[in-house]
């Protein structure tokens, strides 16, 4: 399908060199076509809309090994972009990732955090800690040395950086595919169900802050310094003080600014109002040294619904903002599958990593099953239920490639881990979760 796209459109590079914002309008066309169909395919065989987009974006970005003409997606392969069309791109891709956290932060809720309990948080924990150390194990193993071109640009980046980050990528937990398959079985009030999904929020939070120390790391490494243990506190403490900063803020002051902003007669001010504090929060990340996803998330996480009670109308933040996600999101995911080179995958050591990581992000998360201090509970439904690597694990992986930490083999395999992951959990759960209620009834 996205073969006779291209073939189609681009037999003439001429059509493209008119204009190029005309290539950046044809990237989008294609993209998005190609996210959409690929996307409806899969969700018609069980499995989740991010991978047919994932799976989109690989064959987009393969065609040259079908057709060696076929290289108008190859600008948006390199690991420094400098096409202008490509870059354009590379935006949208950005603001998908930034809406994409502003979105988890909205589904996410302090309150529901106290509710799950002391569980919950030792799920979560167990869960970052566990597979970050396995990912960076797997990564020590296969990656015996710091490619030259990071040397040249900063000399005093360590080994350890890279494995840092290979690590962090697979920390990150995504339970949409867990909860649909509690949902569809009618289990979503099952014990095991809440623990999962209130250990995933926590999951996110410990995750961001693993994101922005290692980034720390890398950065201060390309500025020429290496970084102390004080340094790295400092990182840290600059995230929780950041986090807890626009919690409180966020209480305080949005209340006041929504009813300020129900007033005017302006249409979509709820929507427009919303995406500045998530733009203005991800931009003052960014400026104080955190990744801006960090910002986005904290300010999905400060709103809730009671905010919008004084604006016109029944519709939902989240509903106003779909139509926006479902236009940058995909953008993002497609251009993460678009930079897997599959050709790799024709080396031992990529194959080994691909292995090795699919193995420590299963068995990583297994071991939040044995975080769990409540007695009853089925532990290898919470592992398995864990497992699922998605939006946050390929934007870790992102973050790491254009640092220039992560190159094409492992950021290959990184997406292989997350598509692999993703398709083994449904079943996986389903069996789970009858065999334990086939031998120990609930009460």
């Amino acid at each position: 399908m996205p073969s006779a796209l291209v073939i189609f459109f681009f037999q003439s590079s001429q059509l493209v060199h008119e204009s190029p914002f005309a290539e950046v309008l044809v990237y989008i066309v294609i993209i998005l076509l190609s996210a959409k169909l690929s996307a409806e395919l899969f969700e018609r065989i069980g499995q989740p809309a991010v991978i047919g987009e994932l799976v989109a974006g690989v064959i987009l970005g393969n065609l040259i090994l079908i057709n060696s003409k076929l290289t108008f997606f190859e600008p948006l392969r390199v690991d420094h972009l400098v096409s202008h069309p490509a870059i354009a791109v590379d935006a949208l891709a950005q603001i998908g990732i930034i809406l994409l956290l502003f979105e988890v932060g909205l589904e996410s809720s302090v309150s529901d955090m106290r509710k799950v309990g002391l569980s919950a948080f030792f799920v979560a924990t167990a869960g970052v800690v566990a597979p970050f150390v396995l990912g960076y194990l797997v990564s020590a193993i296969f990656v015996t040395h710091i490619p030259a071109k990071i040397l040249l640009i900063s000399p005093n980046f360590k080994l350890s950086y890279i494995h840092m980050f290979v690590g962090a990528a697979l920390c990150a937990t995504s339970v949409g595919i867990t909860a649909r398959v509690f949902r569809d079985m009618g289990k979503l009030q099952l014990i095991e169900a809440r623990i999962i999904l209130g250990a995933a929020v926590i999951d996110d939070v410990l995750g961001l802050l693993v994101l922005s120390t290692v980034s720390g790391l890398v950065s201060a490494a390309e500025s020429g310094t290496s970084m102390s243990l004080a340094g790295i506190a400092k990182i840290i403490g600059l995230a929780l003080a950041f986090l807890i900063g626009s919690l409180l803020a966020g209480s305080m002051l949005v209340p006041n600014i929504m009813n300020v902003a129900a007033r005017f007669r302006t249409s979509g001010l709820m929507l427009i109002t919303s995406i500045l504090i998530c733009f203005g929060l991800a931009a003052l990340a960014g400026y104080i040294g955190l990744a801006p996803i960090v910002g986005a998330f904290a300010g999905g996480l400060i709103l809730e619904e009671v905010h919008f009670k004084n604006f016109a109308g029944n519709l939902r933040i989240r509903d106003l903002l779909e139509p926006i996600t479902q236009l940058f999101v995909p953008i993002f995911f497609v251009l993460m599958g678009i930079q897997v080179h599959l050709e790799t995958f024709l080396t031992t050591t990529v194959i080994g990593i691909s292995a090795g990581l699919i193995v420590a992000a299963v068995i990583g998360k297994q071991v939040c099953g044995l975080a769990v201090i409540e007695r009853g509970i089925d532990r290898l439904t919470i592992g398995i239920g864990m497992i699922p690597r998605g939006e946050v694990g390929l934007i870790f992986a992102g973050i790491g490639r254009s640092l220039g930490v992560v190159d094409d083999n492992i950021f290959s395999a990184i997406v292989i881990m997350v598509i692999v992951t993703t398709f083994i959990t449904p079943p996986l759960l389903k069996v789970s979760i009858t065999r334990f209620e086939k031998h120990t009834p609930r009460v």
